[in-house]
């Protein structure tokens, strides 16, 4: 089994928001919204079998809402694990959204795009939500490394990451997109930390740094989990090449699915 730990189904609001226009240089993005059996289907391509599909909301508002996510959980429920995502400027009101995307919705854990709201993850504004994490029992993922957008990427800085693990070190903390250009970095915080995690989504295989690949056979072997980062990047071609990586077939169970079943209580 495979599990995709980072993607989004595409709504016309996603594609089309200006954020992401630097991105159509070198990703070609669908025109328009698709029907949640595109983003199926490139799911099957890859031999994906499941995926945490996941909400985005930035200080302009919902691009993907959680009601649309758990819309599409419900008709597909053995295929798609919704991920919440709240209005970070509304401490009081993101925490209710949180509650109720768990507790009526089955949602497996918060992702917040740091760069969308240029606030790194020690902000005080994160703080109640990590907190409320612990007392639902579900992750956060967090974004690290550099920026696809033209966006500032210190956001992304891994050693973020380490302040935040200490402050609460309940919390799982689910690391997407590798932490490239300070891989070192981030696969030395997931070794600190026993709740820290990456997981490799906008990267294919053939891109995985040689550090991270090496920290997966070795201290990482429950450490590290796939993701795609779909629409940007499919499934398909993330894994194309992944035997060429050498990964004993062991670790290459808990990379593909065992570690996210572990993390997202699955």
């Amino acid at each position: 089994m495979t599990i995709d730990v980072w993607l989004q189904h595409p709504t016309e609001r996603f594609i089309t928001d200006p954020v992401f226009e630097s991105l159509r240089r070198w990703v070609k993005l669908p025109e328009g919204g698709l029907p949640i059996e595109a983003t199926l289907a490139a799911l099957d391509s890859g031999g994906v079998e499941k995926a945490l599909i996941s909400s985005w909301h930035g200080p302009a508002g919902e691009l993907i809402s959680n009601r649309e996510v758990y819309e599409w959980t419900q008709r597909f429920p053995d295929r798609l694990y919704g991920l919440a995502s709240v209005d970070l400027a509304n401490p009081m009101k993101a925490i209710a959204t949180l509650n109720a995307a768990v507790k009526d919705y089955g949602f497996k854990g918060l992702r917040i795009v740091q760069w969308l709201w240029d606030k790194p993850c020690t902000h005080p504004l994160y703080y109640p939500l990590f907190a409320e994490c612990i007392r639902l029992n579900v992750p956060v993922c967090l974004q690290v490394g550099l920026t696809g957008p033209l966006c500032g990427s210190e956001t992304g800085r891994p050693l973020h990451i380490e302040r935040v693990a200490l402050d609460f070190p309940d919390l799982k903390i689910v690391c997407g997109h590798i932490g490239y250009p300070w891989q070192q970095e981030m696969i030395a915080i997931a070794t600190k930390f026993p709740n820290v995690y990456i997981d490799t989504s906008a990267y294919k295989s053939k891109r995985y740094p040689l550090e991270l690949v090496s920290y997966l056979k070795t201290n990482g072997r429950n450490k590290v989990m796939f993701g795609s980062n779909y629409p940007m990047i499919t499934p398909k071609d993330c894994l194309e090449g992944i035997d060429s990586l050498e990964i004993p077939s062991d670790v290459l169970d808990s990379f593909l699915s065992g570690t996210a079943r572990s993390v997202f209580r699955l």
